[in-house]
């Protein structure tokens, strides 16, 4: 089928930068829309930054000027370049993909298993 992996998370410390990746794979016919949401404890999971199909983005305030959403068509794989990390960026990350394999007729919506950021010093 369908699979989401991110990777990049870890530990870092605040003011410092991460470079988060998500590659999807499987029987993919297309990918429209894909993106990064992240859950810190306690807390419901929120959008970040979203990247079309043709390169337009959108992002949370809290990390407008911050953090860079990126997309490589190619190898079905986006980015997020998160600079100047606060304690608050502290959370689960999750990417998210709008996808439509080749024996479906829509786009469904396919998560990753999550990749943990902890800002801290």
């Amino acid at each position: 089928q369908v699979q989401l992996v991110e990777s990049g998370g870890g530990l870092v410390q605040p003011g410092g930068s991460l470079r988060l990746s998500c590659a999807a794979s499987g029987s993919i016919f297309s990918i429209n829309t894909m993106g990064w949401y992240r859950q810190a404890p306690g807390k419901h999971r929120e959008l970040v930054a979203v990247i079309t199909k043709g390169g337009s983005t959108n992002y949370a305030d809290s990390v407008k000027g911050r953090f860079t959403i990126s997309r490589d068509n190619a190898k079905n794989t986006i980015y997020l370049q998160m600079n100047s990390l606060k304690p608050e960026d502290t959370a689960v990350y999750y990417c998210n993909a709008a996808i439509r394999t080749y024996s479906g007729t829509y786009y469904d919506v396919y998560w990753g298993q999550g990749t943990q950021v902890t800002v801290s010093s």
